[in-house]
């Protein structure tokens, strides 16, 4: 009888501390692209290869979709992304996506203006070197939150 209880006892213990094997939900992130980028289609292939749930939109209005943001013009990139409650502008690397998650800052979004070379989806340059943007929530300017630099090796 003692056996039985203590049985059912820890079997419910596991279960209830995370020892069920139920699967984590994959976190839900739209792309707003020109249908026509190469560079957007990269970005966004990376990101659903890194477990997040894509859902790809293609538009020919990306500015509208900027201005409802609240992308600072200083900082536009190629493509807009939202995950959660943050923005993610240009290609924007999976560790500063993945680090801005973890971290939660309060900012509005994360920015890579313009186009670099060799950032995520504008090829694989090991001398690549440019800053990812935190536009805070709020007044105050965007600051770097995560320097690009070339690789040694």
């Amino acid at each position: 009888m003692h056996r039985r209880s203590f049985i059912t006892m820890a079997a419910s213990a596991l279960a209830f501390v995370g020892g069920g094997t139920r699967a984590a939900t994959p976190t839900k992130m739209t792309v707003y692209k020109d249908p026509n980028c190469g560079c957007c289609h990269e970005w966004s292939k990376a990101m659903a290869a890194a477990g997040f749930s894509l859902d790809a939109r293609d538009t020919d209005d990306l500015a509208a979709i900027k201005a409802r943001l609240g992308v600072p013009a200083d900082m536009q990139g190629c493509h807009t992304a939202v995950v959660e409650e943050y923005y993610l502008e240009g290609h924007v690397p999976l560790e500063a996506v993945q680090r801005l998650l973890q971290e939660r800052p309060p900012v509005r979004g994360l920015a890579v203006p313009g186009m670099p070379s060799g950032s995520l989806g504008m090829g694989d340059d090991p001398q690549a070197s440019y800053d990812v943007y935190a536009i805070p929530s709020g007044t105050g300017a965007p600051y770097v939150f995560k320097e690009v630099r070339p690789r040694k090796g």
